[in-house]
């Protein structure tokens, strides 16, 4: 695993010399990218949209300032892309080729690079597309580093977000071909943080019209049903049932 991480970084420094412009959403995957990049020319770019949540903005500011990389955040309007708001299957493509036009714009000659890893190729991810349209640079994918590697590697050199939860966007809460709103994206973000205000740090809130469907870790069903008021502090958002997917948490669910 090491000589995959000597390559990667021997390989960004040499990206130096003409700048790197990082994608930068503040998960693990392009966290790790930033911190291997502190001390080069890198520029890290947020967008932040009704997609995010504003923990997860605040995240990416605390974090560039913690190891001095310089952060531009633009605002960004999804749900003006008509093709975006009817969230068809192809819905983080259009998305991508948005947000990746608007990168190299503030890039000028710099690289642009992000997050995406070697797993990432191997499942449905519309986005990648737009990637290669847009000239992006993906090294951990380059290198064959996969998400646990990536994990594991945070962990030994002792950065602390090593174990942080995948967080991907809100849109992917609701099955393809629904609208997308503002309000029902609300909804999605308030409900997982309920969620997590009772201890479920890892879970999804699916909305399925007026049915949320829970995803969280098999070994915590348990904990989930003995805690009673959950149920009705959800409910307090407009949804009004509440399903516990017996599946479990589990990436791309919405895809099948």
């Amino acid at each position: 695993m090491h000589s995959k991480f000597e390559q990667l970084q021997n390989y960004l420094t040499n990206l130096d010399k003409q700048g790197i412009c990082l994608a930068f959403s503040g998960g693990v995957d392009s966290s790790l990218l930033l911190f291997l990049c502190r001390n080069l020319n890198i520029l890290a770019v947020t967008f932040k949209s009704v997609f995010q949540t504003g923990e997860e903005i605040v995240l990416t500011q605390e974090f560039c300032k913690k190891y001095g990389v310089k952060q531009e955040i633009i605002e960004y309007f999804p749900l003006e892309n008509p093709y975006i708001v009817n969230n068809p299957k192809d819905r983080c493509y259009h998305c991508k080729k948005a947000i990746f036009t608007g990168i190299n714009d503030i890039a000028g000659q710099r690289t642009v690079i992000d997050g995406t890893n070697f797993d990432d190729l191997n499942v449905y991810r519309p986005g990648l597309n737009a990637l290669k349209e847009c000239g992006v640079v993906s090294p951990f994918a380059k290198f064959k580093i996969t998400k646990q590697e990536i994990r594991d590697y945070a962990r030994e050199i002792g950065l602390e977000f090593f174990d942080k939860p995948s967080s991907p966007c809100l849109a992917t809460r609701f099955p393809y071909g629904v609208k997308l709103s503002r309000e029902n994206l609300e909804i999605a973000e308030k409900g997982e943080q309920i969620l997590k205000n009772y201890g479920f740090k890892n879970c999804r809130l699916r909305l399925h019209g007026n049915v949320a469907r829970i995803e969280i870790s098999q070994n915590e069903f348990e904990r989930f049903l003995a805690q009673k008021d959950i149920t009705q502090n959800l409910k307090t958002l407009g949804i009004k049932y509440v399903t516990l997917d017996v599946e479990g948490l589990r990436s791309g669910s919405m895809d099948f």
